[in-house]
């Protein structure tokens, strides 16, 4: 896999870095930038908006990951994301200030276009 076949849009559900593991959904947005990295953007339960940079190896994904939460503090932290194909990602995440003792998770699946034929 090249990382050209991860640009697209995925729809997304995962559990938060807690010991209820809160579930949310959302999208997640796969570009590229001019040096070849990835440039993400996720909207979570259609509110919270998070940006991150990231690079691909070996079927890896790594996204450093940024968000402003409720209370108006930026959060930050790694989202690593195993390809299992280009339209399915297994990952999970940290924050920098999250529960140590719990990782977020995340599955990813590519939002297929449908295309219109014309008579």
């Amino acid at each position: 896999m090249k990382i050209e076949d991860l640009v697209g849009e995925y729809t997304i559900i995962g559990t938060n870095q807690d010991d209820e593991s809160h579930n949310y959904i959302g999208t997640l947005s796969l570009n590229l930038n001019a040096n070849k990295r990835i440039v993400a953007h996720w909207t979570i339960n259609q509110s919270q908006q998070q940006t991150g940079t990231g690079f691909f190896k070996n079927n890896i994904l790594v996204i450093n990951f940024k968000y402003v939460g409720e209370d108006q503090n930026i959060y930050k932290g790694v989202a690593v994301y195993q390809c299992i194909s280009k339209d399915i990602l297994d990952g999970f995440w940290s924050e920098k200030h999250g529960n140590p003792l719990y990782l977020g998770e995340e599955r990813c699946f590519r939002v297929k276009s449908k295309s219109i034929t014309l008579n």
